[in-house]
């Protein structure tokens, strides 16, 4: 009953509240690793963009002025990595902060001395557990490649850190069934973090963009952002990394080099 009443609800949903075409095809032209190759998955895709919206809340932050165009290119962004399991893994929050440009906070950390240290961080977006997810649209909007040619993508980048909240807490692991997978997924992300750090040491920058070598946590979002914007130098540069991600993403290597 509640799976026909959730079906029910979703087809007034995209009967009511489709995007607009020329918004949507707008959205493609500015992200174009947002075409997809198949047409039921860019189907997909824009249906499950659709009910993000209809049940996220934007709002914005330090002046900006929030666009349709704003929340669909985040929508779509944002459901890529869902693409083939759905929105499920994101009801755990609702809110999404849109700010102009990156946004400085203020952290402290205690040690085992009782000591408190205290700094700013700058920061292009941040997910928090239960919400909400904070974004710069400065850096949405440069979504692509960085300045040394690596895929970015924050909202790709914040919306794997939600993913990996799904287990209870942010350590690179998403929720898996079993302890073996488990086990298999630190192996490779660890095996992967490792090699990017010997490879910055060695001065041979690759793919990944060097803050995926300061932790697991960090690294599964970077390795992300390069299975959806640079597939083919991620299967290259890392073959188990991006075998992982493509099981747990259930989008193969030949939807992922279609792009």
């Amino acid at each position: 009953m509640i799976g026909w009443l959730r079906a029910r609800r979703e087809a007034r949903l995209l009967r009511e509240r489709a995007i607009p075409d020329a918004l949507w095809q707008a959205t493609l032209t500015q992200f174009p690793f947002l075409r997809l190759a198949r047409a039921d998955e860019a189907a997909r895709l824009r249906e499950l963009a659709t009910l993000f919206l209809a049940d996220k809340e934007f709002s914005a932050a330090g002046g900006l002025m929030l666009t349709d165009a704003m929340a669909v290119a985040v929508a779509a962004q944002a459901c890529l990595p869902v693409l083939n399991f759905g929105l499920a893994p994101y009801a755990g929050f609702v809110g999404i902060v849109m700010h102009p440009a990156e946004v400085t906070a203020r952290r402290e950390w205690t040690d085992e001395h009782g000591i408190v240290h205290a700094w700013d961080e700058v920061l292009a977006g941040e997910a928090m557990e239960g919400g909400p997810i904070m974004l710069s649209w400065r850096d949405v909007e440069a979504a692509g490649t960085d300045a040394e040619g690596r895929p970015y993508n924050v909202v790709i980048h914040e919306f794997v850190h939600v993913l990996d909240m799904g287990n209870g807490a942010i350590d690179g692991l998403p929720a898996l069934p079993d302890p073996a997978l488990r086990r298999h997924w630190r192996q490779v992300l660890e095996a992967g973090r490792a090699q990017l750090q010997r490879a910055l040491d060695a001065g041979r920058p690759g793919v990944l963009d060097p803050y995926g070598a300061s932790s697991v946590e960090e690294f599964f979002p970077v390795a992300a952002e390069a299975f959806f914007l640079n597939p083919e130098a991620l299967r290259d540069e890392a073959p188990p990394v991006f075998d992982l991600l493509a099981q747990y993403f259930l989008q193969g290597p030949e939807m992922a080099s279609a792009r």
